[in-house]
């Protein structure tokens, strides 16, 4: 049994970069393409928003004197990056997706169209979201909580490489606690940092559920799917 028939997987860029710490890591590629061609397999929709932060962050190249408008843009060509680097994974173990992109990058990728991403995933692609909302202060949690919504997204569900949602960062408090569930009124009230307000907020409106999830251990994204209770929940 499927618990969730239609997701949206939130991947942050620097996931991908494995323990190099920027770039690309073929192994942990290769980990994640896996365990999504698998629930893919198992007659799930997916979409996928992945982030750039391992090849370019805007808001760090802002700090450093880019400006802001175009180091965003230069954060969410990261994601095209990325999103390709996915595509081209999935591929090559006979998965089957479509690379859709927030502005018109042809031949890139596909603009971003309701319509069209609904029938690919109705005819088993999976879709990799990339270039964020297509807007500059923008961050791509905003954008996953905004394609999860578009696409009638059952959960939004975030890889991270921690087990959910902690009280304060766990790499850094070894005395931060975890919690099994959590509203998102208090998430907002405790300025949780594992995804920005606004994400949180187009999420509780729309009411869509987050869960977030240690993706670094293979085979949780398919246990979620098939209901089991791993990680944080984040709901109204």
């Amino acid at each position: 049994m499927l618990k969730y028939k239609r997701i949206l997987l939130k991947l942050s860029g620097e996931s991908l970069a494995g323990e190099t710490g920027n770039g690309i890591d073929p192994p942990r590629l290769k980990e994640y393409v896996e365990q999504i061609k698998e629930i893919a397999d198992m007659g799930v929709e997916v979409g996928i928003v992945i982030g750039g932060g391992n090849i370019f962050r805007g808001l760090s190249g802002a700090a450093e004197g880019f400006d802001r408008v175009k180091g965003d843009y230069m954060g969410m060509l990261a994601t095209v990056i990325n999103g390709l680097a996915i595509q081209s994974g999935l591929e090559s173990i006979g998965a089957r997706a479509t690379m859709f992109t927030a502005i018109e990058m042809k031949p890139v990728g596909i603009r971003f169209s309701k319509p069209q991403v609904l029938d690919a995933l109705g005819n088993g692609y999976i879709a990799i979201f990339t270039f964020g909302t297509g807007n500059p202060y923008f961050t791509t949690d905003t954008a996953a909580s905004l394609r999860a919504v578009e696409i009638k997204a059952d959960a939004l569900l975030k890889g991270t490489r921690v087990d959910g949602v902690y009280s304060a960062d766990p790499e850094k408090n070894p005395t931060a606690t975890r919690f099994n569930e959590i509203s998102f009124e208090e998430a907002i009230r405790k300025d949780l940092k594992v995804m920005d307000q606004t994400a949180f907020i187009m999420c509780r409106e729309n009411q869509l559920p987050i869960i977030v999830f240690n993706m670094n251990e293979i085979g949780n994204l398919k246990r979620i799917i098939q209901g089991e209770r791993l990680g944080t929940l984040v709901k109204i």
